[in-house]
């Protein structure tokens, strides 16, 4: 879609689709958490909730949640050493107060002031035993290390791993999405959804697998040794252990976690905010409008800092009812053990275990506390990366599509029926279209009549409502897009081109073309000219979308591309529209050779670029009225394309 050419940005979200894809309108195609991470302005973040594999509304929180579960099933070794490794080292944890209760009970009976009273032997017993406690105390702490050495190279490979698909899958599913998708989305704000998810994704699995996990085995452990000894203190421990989880989840999800989730979108609003205004800067420099944009992104930051202070302060609240209540459960703990032994139920060991076990449960449920809070934002991070996940592709290869082999080019549209969505009727109606192999066909008409519309629907950009689009004979449908797309050059009006060499440029159209059969492309497209005086050739950065180079190299570095593909089918969408004369007779020349042999359809505005070829079909609105060569066409008293030609010859 033809964006102005010194503003190659992305349209506004909600924006309808561009106007050379609608009927109304022309153009031609072309701790204190990290920072709340942000979605595009107008990037509508998942709001209501995530449709499930059975119909039923999710949560994005839940949906998010399980799409983690998921990934980590993708790799089974990584995950299973991660967590034989954290439950190594956290049964370490659980049996290190008791070995430290029965060494202080050792060192209580055998200490020389109470020898005298239980006697030599016991006292000896008790050294003995002491000393077996000191080695298993040291073979707990060796055990816990080696536990934990596994557990972070597991999350390590685990976490990479997980990264690395997301990712690259992620940019696949968005290289499938629609036409009007990337045309209604700004990519700096889908950078920072992917960015940001994909490091969510290293926050959850270290807090949930290396932190959540054995948090809830060592309540679980020192309960049941507690149970052990003294039900009620067990009882009582777990207990209050369920009241705080289930309290700190509450907090998290129905307090802090909605505001977390309108800090995120503000936070990808200010990305897409700074990449429009910093891809359009041509545009900002000559309208001197810089303050005018500071003073954009200044609202749109002040915006942000309110909802992420906001969403921060309520995490901090949480955190504070969180520690209170765990200094409630220590007070309990502490005082129900006391009690114990004022009654004799409880030794002096029995005294030490239970309060280095309060501290370690302390330490643990505070860090639970934390740890939610933690989960909550990275999953709250990971939502609209998910939400990219479940959006299926607006145009997808049938099961069992065979690639597509164009041999002659010969195109036909058979009664199609197509209109877009949110329009209140069909752009085309019945449309019936032949263009024999070989042919080359004019598209011309006011704006909005489907010129572009036409040739993207050849490219199975949108699928049709009714009809048949076949090449060859072949009904497009039944094919892979990709195979039908390789097999289409296409020079636009502005050429995109990557930020990579010349040379990469030019063999996009086939990436394993040879350095002489690129050079020959760009001789055959009058490029070869301008490459040769530049310092680095075929190797010189083009800068991004080709900023380096002029509006007519660029061209011809397109035609080259072009030429390099050898399609059957050429597409040329009025590649001439915007050249000074010099470039345009380069231009002009260069396409002359690439038409021949193949069936060409060009889009034109200007009339005069058609004049010369075998066939000129005129819309309005959807509809050819008119079809012949320009000579026959020129002669119709009251024609459409007689009267645009007049218009434009005055």
């Amino acid at each position: 879609m033809t964006i102005a050419p010194d503003c190659p940005s992305d349209a506004p979200d909600g924006a309808l689709p561009s106007s050379a894809d609608r009927p109304d309108g022309g153009g031609n195609a072309a701790g204190h958490p990290g920072p709340a991470a942000v979605a595009g302005a107008g990037d509508h973040g998942p709001e209501t909730g995530v449709v499930g594999a059975g119909g039923a509304e999710r949560s994005p929180f839940v949906a998010a949640l399980g799409f983690a579960v998921r990934r980590w099933l993708d790799w089974p070794r990584d995950l299973a050493v991660t967590l034989i490794g954290v439950s190594v080292a956290t049964l370490s944890d659980v049996l290190t107060p008791l070995v430290a209760g029965r060494l202080i009970s050792d060192v209580t009976q055998g200490a020389p002031s109470v020898s005298s009273v239980i006697g030599d032997g016991a006292a000896h017993h008790a050294l003995a035993d002491a000393k077996w406690m000191l080695a298993a105390m040291a073979g707990l702490g060796l055990v816990s290390l080696l536990g934990r050495r596994a557990s972070f190279l597991g999350i390590t490979w685990l976490t990479v791993n997980m990264m690395r698909d997301v990712a690259q899958t992620s940019f696949a599913r968005l290289q499938r999405f629609s036409t009007d998708w990337h045309a209604n989305t700004f990519a700096g704000s889908t950078v920072r959804k992917l960015t940001r998810g994909m490091w969510a994704i290293d926050a959850l699995n270290d807090n949930l697998l290396l932190m959540l996990v054995p948090e809830m085995l060592v309540l679980t452990g020192t309960t049941l040794v507690l149970g052990w000894h003294w039900p009620v203190m067990g009882l009582l421990l777990g207990g209050m252990s369920v009241v705080f989880v289930a309290l700190s989840c509450v907090l998290t999800l129905r307090y802090v976690a909605p505001g977390a989730r309108k800090a995120n979108r503000w936070d990808s609003r200010v990305g897409a905010a700074l990449a429009d205004a910093i891809t359009c800067n041509p545009v900002v420099k000559a309208f001197g409008a810089e303050e005018r944009e500071e003073a954009r992104l200044g609202r749109t930051l002040a915006i942000w800092r309110k909802r992420t202070g906001r969403s921060w302060t309520r995490g901090t609240n949480s955190g504070n009812v969180q520690n209170l209540a765990v200094t409630v459960m220590r007070v309990v703990l502490a005082s129900c053990v006391v009690w114990l032994w004022w009654n004799g139920r409880a030794g002096p060991g029995d005294v030490a275990y239970v309060l280095t076990m309060i501290f370690l449960v302390q330490g643990y449920l505070r860090d639970i506390g934390q740890q939610v809070s933690v989960v909550q934002r990275s999953v709250n991070e990971m939502e609209e990366l998910v939400a990219i996940w479940n959006q299926p592709p607006a145009v997808a290869d049938v099961p069992g599509a065979r690639p597509l082999v164009i041999t002659r080019g010969e195109i036909r549209f058979e009664h199609v029926l197509f209109h877009y969505k949110g329009q209140t009727g069909p752009l085309f109606r019945d449309l019936d279209v032949e263009i024999p192999a070989g042919s080359r066909v004019g598209l011309v008409g006011p704006s909005g009549s489907g010129k572009s519309t036409f040739t993207k629907l050849l490219q199975r950009l949108y699928d049709i409502n009714g009809g048949r689009i076949l090449i060859d004979g072949v009904d497009i449908a039944t094919v892979q897009q990709s195979s039908l797309r390789a097999q289409i050059a296409i020079v636009q009006q502005e050429p995109i081109l990557f930020h990579r060499s010349l040379a990469e440029n030019i063999a996009y159209a086939r990436p394993g073309a040879s350095q002489a059969e690129i050079e020959r492309a760009a001789e055959l497209a009058n490029a070869s000219g301008f490459i040769d005086r530049l310092p680095q050739g075929y190797d010189t950065l083009v800068g991004e979308r080709g900023v380096k180079l002029s509006g007519g190299e660029r061209q011809r570095v397109a035609i080259a591309r072009a030429f390099l593909a050898d399609a059957r089918i050429l597409i040329l969408d009025e590649a001439t529209a915007s050249l000074d004369s010099e470039s345009e007779a380069l231009v002009q020349e260069a396409m002359e050779r690439l038409m021949r042999d193949r069936t060409v359809i060009v889009i034109a505005h200007r009339l005069a670029t058609v004049v010369g070829l075998d066939r000129i079909l005129v819309f309005e609105r959807g509809v050819v009225r008119e079809d012949g060569p320009h000579v026959e066409l020129i002669r119709l008293e009251g024609g459409l394309y007689r009267r645009l030609y007049e218009l434009q010859s005055l």
